[in-house]
């Protein structure tokens, strides 16, 4: 792998490397990248990995190779503290709640002594904290060049740190963020960049179109409502009736998520003619409308007030842009792109393409416009005369499920003109890993396949005095399984059951790993569900069995995938074949690489769905896994669950 990235880099052009677990992609990328003197941008999948590579990798490397090397780390402006948000927050500390006073009064007394400002030094700060959107800007209400801290504002020195280095890392979310809005610096910073490189690419499709449409919410009508009443009450108190302009947005937010009826927290809704699916269109359409009065008379009120101070200003500009997106999803979908609403406390509005091909082929790869047919190789070259051509390089550990990787290349605008590299895991999976399909259990679509499965868990991690992760495909069996478990255990007992979503990631995480070494030896068994199939590390002894309950189809009524499918029939595909069987290929890969972190772990992978094994298609599916054992009957996954309660000799971790 680093061989084939060094010759990109060298030459140009664009490769797509799939590289197993324990192949170590970073360092294969890092290293070519470092020696060869150019400006570099890595961009990956989270602000968790940013800090691995920027704290930890990148500094090793530097040192161990001996070059000279300015890097810069760069997060989008919400992992900063705003000095003029702190501020105005601490003005107003009085009408905050205690626990966020006290968590205001953590955050400035930190503030002193902060060099970068990113949120992620300060330790103790839950994600999703609500001090957070308090001492943090955005782009709807960040002041720019009007602010009065602007000399002083973290974001910018992190901007203007970024473009003086020779190697930047940022997310897949900055990275669209900017190529839609081109506020971040990127759009500054890409055309000084001649090797760019993007780690834990399989995000990237998912990520782009996300970014590369357009997206309304009632969270931002709130936002919104709040500053209004925080600004107007500190720079125009008695000039407009503050209070009722703000609850009057927020009131049009509340009828606004109320006329989706009893939608499901988290269900993703199709959006056919005017409203979205569970919604009446006359009571979606008086709710759109009250929603542009509401904004109309906030704008009138800022209008007779604004030139008194910068946020008012801002006040102004923000309503105008939130009156236009109400507008436009007033209307029907834009031709070519599909739309949906994602429910939940809050209401989320998105519009997007299908997929990322053409941005990146106009955008990054700067093909001309309706240029699919014509080759790359005309195109990459930098618009620079004597400059060699840029370097794009995209890798992860999941990138389809057949040699020319057309899941990841097709969206992305690179099928058949990427060089393609699949580089095998060094792991022994026969002698690491075991693969077990339970025949007896019921089938997916039986209603009492949650709880046998959670059955199953609970007599081997039992066995295994816990060590067990359990990753499910829907919140619902998310729910059923935990509950189960949680019965079966009982509170206090010897095995902690711990559920996704009842503490933050990280602390899961940390509690996870600690396994019996903590608590009074008590082991562990985490449920849970969509961001844990991937970015979960647990080597050593603290995970030996995952469980996944069933194979990882995409939802065939989720808008986005039925878009998709009906674009493929369209096109004389088999949408289940060409799409949903490729989706499920690389789910399945990304969940089972929980199992095998390093060449000493041992475990056992259970796929609890008969099909894997009595479909056509499963053979497809197996193939996409890694070549494991596989057990024939719950007498050998028994056997194989004691063989892991005998600590390897070899394992380092075992002293």
């Amino acid at each position: 792998m680093a061989i084939a990235v060094a010759e990109t880099v060298e030459q140009g052009g664009v490769l797509v490397v799939e590289a197993g677990t324990g192949v170590g992609k970073t360092f294969s990328y890092l290293v070519p990248a470092i020696l060869s003197g150019e400006r570099v941008l890595v961009s990956t999948a989270t602000k968790t990995l940013q800090d691995q590579l920027f704290q930890r990798d990148l500094p090793h490397l530097v040192q161990a190779l001996g070059v000279p090397l300015r890097t810069a780390l760069l997060k989008g402006r919400s992992s900063y503290l705003c000095l003029h948000r702190l501020d105005a927050a601490r003005q107003s500390a009085e009408d905050v709640d205690p626990f966020v006073a006290r968590g205001l009064a953590k955050v400035e007394q930190w503030s002193q002594a902060t060099c970068t400002g990113d949120l992620a030094e300060l330790p103790g700060l839950d994600e999703r904290s609500p001090v957070i959107p308090l001492v943090t800007s955005t782009r709807d209400n960040c002041l720019g060049a009007q602010c009065p801290k602007l000399r002083s504002c973290h974001v910018n020195t992190a901007r203007r740190d970024a473009l003086a280095a020779d190697l930047v890392v940022v997310n897949h979310h900055l990275f669209f963020a900017d190529l839609a809005v081109r506020e971040s610096g990127i759009a500054e910073l890409l055309p000084t960049v001649r090797v760019a490189i993007f780690d834990e690419a399989h995000q990237l499709n998912e990520t782009g179109v996300q970014f590369l449409g357009m997206q309304f919410s009632t969270g931002q009508l709130q936002d919104f409502a709040r500053d209004l009443l925080g600004a107007g009450l500190s720079y125009a108190r008695g000039m407009a009736d503050w209070p009722e302009a703000s609850k009057a947005i927020e009131r049009s937010a509340r009828e606004l998520r109320l006329s989706l009826g009893s939608a499901a927290p988290g269900a993703r809704l199709r959006w056919y003619g005017s409203a979205p699916e569970g919604a009446s269109p006359s009571g979606w359409e008086d709710a759109m409308r009250t929603i542009d009065r509401a904004c109309q008379e906030a704008l009138t009120v800022l209008e007779t007030c604004m030139e008194m101070a910068p946020d008012l200003q801002r006040l102004h500009e923000r309503g105008l842009e939130l009156q236009r997106k109400a507008a436009h999803f007033a209307k029907d979908c834009s031709a070519g792109a599909v739309r949906w609403a994602d429910a939940g406390v809050q209401l989320r509005m998105v519009e997007s393409p299908l997929d990322i091909a053409s941005a990146v082929r106009t955008r990054l790869l700067r093909l001309p416009p309706h240029a699919q047919e014509t080759s790359m190789a005309q195109f990459i070259e930098t618009s620079e005369p004597g400059e060699r051509p840029r370097a794009w390089i995209f890798t992860s550990a999941t990138l389809g499920d057949e040699p020319q990787l057309r899941w990841f290349t097709e969206p992305c605008g690179l099928e058949g003109e990427a060089k393609v590299l699949q580089v095998s895991s060094p792991f022994d999976y026969a002698a690491q890993a075991a693969l077990y399909v339970p025949a007896w259990l019921p089938r997916p679509a039986d209603p009492g396949h949650a709880a046998a499965l959670a059955r199953l868990c609970a007599d081997a991690a039992e066995r295994l005095g816990g060590r067990t992760l359990v990753l499910t495909t829907t919140l619902r069996a998310l729910r059923t399984i935990g509950d189960a478990l949680r019965q079966y255990f009982d509170a206090g007992g010897a095995i902690e059951v711990l559920v996704q979503g009842e503490w933050p990631k990280r602390r899961l995480m940390e509690r996870f790993r600690a396994g019996s070494n903590n608590d009074g030896g008590r082991g562990c068994v985490l449920v849970a569900s969509a961001s844990f199939w991937e970015g979960v590390d647990v080597p050593g002894d603290a995970l030996q069995l995952v469980v996944i309950d069933k194979l990882p189809f995409p939802p065939p009524h989720d808008p986005l995938v039925e878009a998709r499918s009906q674009r493929l029939e369209q096109a004389g595909r088999s949408a289940f074949r060409d799409y949903s069987v490729p989706e499920a290929a690389v789910a399945l890969k990304q969940g089972a690489g929980r199992l095998i972190r390093r060449e000493t772990d041992r475990g056992i992978l259970v796929v609890g769905d008969i099909r894997l094994t009595t479909m056509p298609y499963g053979r497809r599916l197996l193939a996409a896994l890694p070549p494991m054992r596989r057990l024939d009957s719950d007498d050998a996954f028994y056997a194989e669950l004691e063989s892991l309660t005998t600590p390897s000799t070899t394992d380092p971790y075992c002293a």
